[in-house]
């Protein structure tokens, strides 16, 4: 785990507001050397701080306005290729392990109903996957936030 002290803090706020800032920017806000929010940035990008900038994409404005979270249970001995298919479907847009009744929870992005089901499909010829359940997305109440953890 990566140790942040207050100038990565600083630099990272100041990103999250503005994730399009230059390095020449950045240093002119924060007071600090071009050569220190490079530095930086490199160093947050290599340990897995920053990532990558497509997260902060609105699929709905790329016409991929349903979402829809699709809980699945795998047989584990398939576990190695089924992450390699479930990578290979381009309407997933996160896929991680979880505890209790299911194993993954999948996040898709689709253009309608039609399309959630055509993915799901997919998902579930994906080797290894015995089960799934899909709850599609009403509203989104709260968007994906990270700057409060770093105040």
């Amino acid at each position: 785990m990566t140790s942040l002290d207050e100038t990565d803090r600083r630099l990272l706020l100041a990103l999250d507001r503005d994730p399009r800032a230059t390095v020449a920017q950045l240093a002119l806000d924060l007071g600090l050397a071009r050569g220190t929010v490079h530095s930086r940035l490199e160093r947050l990008g290599a340990d897995g701080v920053l990532r990558a900038n497509s997260t902060r994409l609105d699929p709905a404005r790329v016409g991929l306005p349903m979402r829809a979270l699709v809980t699945a249970g795998v047989e584990q001995s398939e576990f190695p290729g089924l992450v390699e298919d479930v990578s290979r479907i381009p309407e997933v847009v996160e896929c991680v392990g979880i505890s209790g009744d299911s194993d993954l929870m999948i996040q898709i992005a689709a253009r309608d109903a039609d399309h959630v089901y055509d993915i799901t499909q997919r998902i579930m010829r994906c080797r290894g996957i015995r089960r799934t359940s899909t709850s599609i997305v009403l509203r989104e109440l709260l968007t994906y936030r990270m700057d409060h953890l770093l105040r």
